[in-house]
């Protein structure tokens, strides 16, 4: 039915004959004749109706937008003034001989200006994808997926499928299960990573592996989450974390110039502590030139409970922040609600402080809170910040993790709202994270996941239980960045039993709730396992930057809602009460 895409029409085809199927995206009516403007995956092209050929000019008037159609006619030049630059088709059209009504289109339940809801987006998700920026972009995702595997390929990587009903296994969120009929009352669940999977495969003698796989967790959602996601997994075995990080930063390098024409250039390294105490994020963006400054140290003995608080406990943190030239630019009105948008992450407040004369000392400067801080002090805060005339500095005071997210965020926003955030890319790794974080009831989880080797492994099976300070211990683990997103995430791995087994005991992981979870991990590490490493990149976050997109759900085809749901399949829904009975399992009515 079709011998060329509309989109990939050139010059180099005028005079030939063609056989075009698509979808009508416009309809012009110009008196003497009809112009179509015809659009299947690769474009659009120009079709114009002859009235001379009255049953074609006929059908041609009854097509409306989104009516699928089969053209065929010659290919002809554009006169020069009539060439559409805004096309990539724009100096030729197509001369109809032909048109075939294949299908009719109801009144569409989609705006054609797209003034649309996203439950209405995702209802009718087979026409949002026809939009050519939707198109486009699985288009580009698909370019993606194509040159991981030949990257890996060319690398030496094999591709191995692993299982997607599997057991459930603590790795940060809720597992999505599946009550299983054979073996009522028990269940699979759906993996939330292969994490395990890719470790056996490393113990089996596959020592370079990867896989393009789809992932599950049930936890709550936002732009860059989704209840069901892909990986770009990789493991192997005998390298190095250096030798990992040098392989996955090879291709992401190559990827974005092939596919974007943009060079990434070497990525710099940055410590997990350093990215904290810069930027209160350990996925910092560095298009942002702002850094935090610690002044918890100058703020002890204030009498403004506020700042010394925090200042004294050693668990709280002070940091200054300095927004360059926002003095004149930022009102009360606008502090209010950079207060109140702090408070979402649990901050207290803001307090600030507006630099007019650095020369005036504490006369020179304008803030609440200057009454509470004495001359030294304000000139100190001054000096270590970098502050000049015209500069706002804000405060933030509170636990560490509260000043961490809330002054992380606020950072950012202010950023992109005072354009100090700079376009372009700009790539790092972060490396050394810790290994345990505490949790709020006094216990350690893992950071990354309890698989985690330490950084210095020697240090760790010498040292005693007791003598581990769990919330300074670093682990062989390292995440690659880019404009604020963690693009991917990876770790050396534990393959000795004797370090693993340290590490459960150190999580209060029992030895008989390690064998019920890890069993068949922890008897596979008696058998020569091989050192081994690995990293897991998020495709659709790696597809939503490189597009341009805001969410991922606009680079995935059939996404769910922020509530994970599916308006197009009206998924979840109820079971069928028959097959409940052959599982086994009975439902709790919901409270009327």
């Amino acid at each position: 039915m079709r011998s060329h895409y509309c989109g990939l029409l050139t010059a180099q085809h005028v005079g030939q004959q063609v056989s075009l199927c698509g979808w009508v995206n416009r309809r012009r009516d110009l008196g003497g004749l009809i112009f179509l403007d015809l659009r299947d995956r690769e474009g659009m092209v120009q079709v114009v109706c002859d009235p001379d050929l009255k049953d074609l000019f006929d059908v041609a008037y009854t097509l409306r937008n989104e009516f699928c159609i089969q053209i065929k006619g010659q290919i002809r030049a554009r006169p020069d003034s009539q060439i559409n630059k805004d096309m990539a088709t724009g100096a030729v059209e197509v001369y109809a001989s032909e048109l075939i009504i294949l299908n009719k289109a109801a009144p569409l339940p989609l705006d054609s200006n797209q003034n649309n809801s996203e439950e209405q987006r995702l209802k009718y998700r087979y026409l949002d994808l026809r939009r050519p920026m939707m198109t486009e972009r699985l288009k580009f995702r698909a370019k993606v997926t194509s040159f991981v595997r030949n990257f890996m390929d060319s690398n030496g990587f094999m591709e191995v499928e692993t299982p997607i009903l599997t057991k459930a296994t603590p790795e940060g969120a809720r597992d999505y299960l599946v009550p299983s009929r054979t073996h009522k009352g028990e269940f699979f669940a759906l993996p939330q990573s292969p994490q395990l999977f890719k470790q056996l495969l490393m113990m089996s003698g596959l020592d370079r592996y990867y896989q393009i796989v789809k992932c599950f967790r049930d936890e709550d959602l936002r732009a860059d989450r989704q209840p069901e996601f892909t990986q770009i997994d990789i493991e192997t075995s005998f390298m190095s974390a250096e030798q990992v990080m040098q392989v996955t930063e090879q291709m992401v390098v190559e990827m974005f110039n092939q596919l974007l024409d943009v060079d990434l250039g070497t990525m710099p390294r940055m410590q997990y502590w350093e990215a904290m105490r810069l930027y209160g994020s350990d996925k910092p963006d560095l298009r942002n030139p702002m850094q935090f400054v610690d002044v918890a140290d100058v703020l002890k003995d204030v009498e403004f409970k506020v700042f010394s608080g925090p200042a004294n406990d050693a668990k709280g943190r002070v940091v200054a922040l300095k927004v360059p030239g926002a003095a004149e630019k930022i009102s009360r009105k606008d502090i209010d609600n950079y207060t109140s948008f702090v408070g979402i992450y649990g901050a207290k407040g803001l307090a600030w402080m507006k630099v007019n004369d650095t020369a005036a000392g504490a006369e020179g400067v304008q803030s609440p809170v200057a009454k509470f801080l004495t001359p030294d002090i304000i000139a100190t805060i001054i000096q270590r910040t970098g502050a000049a005339n015209g500069d706002l500095i804000f405060f933030g005071a509170d636990s560490y993790k509260v000043v961490c997210e809330a002054m992380g965020a606020l950072r950012l926003k202010l950023g992109e709202d005072l354009g100090i955030t700079q376009p372009g890319w700009k790539p790092l790794w972060v490396v050394d994270f810790p290994m345990f974080e505490e949790n709020d009831d006094g216990s350690f989880s893992a950071v990354h996941h309890p698989f985690t080797s330490p950084l210095d492994t020697a240090a760790f099976l010498n040292t005693a239980n007791s003598e581990l300070e769990l919330g300074k211990l670093l682990s062989n683990a390292y995440d690659m960045v880019l404009n604020g997103t963690e693009l991917g995430g990876g770790s050396v791995r534990i393959h000795s039993a004797e370090v693993q087994a340290k590490v459960f005991t150190l999580l209060g992981i029992s030895d008989e709730e390690a064998a019920e979870k890890f069993g068949f991990l922890l008897e596979a590490l008696k058998y020569g396992t091989p050192p081994h490493a690995g990293l897991a990149f998020g495709l659709d976050r790696l597809v939503m930057l490189m597009t341009g997109a805001t969410s991922i759900r606009d680079v995935m085809a059939f996404p769910k809602t922020a509530t994970a749901a599916c308006p197009l399949t009206d998924a979840p829904g109820a079971a069928n009460p028959a097959q409940l009975a052959e599982l086994g399992i009975a439902v709790i009515p919901k409270a009327q």
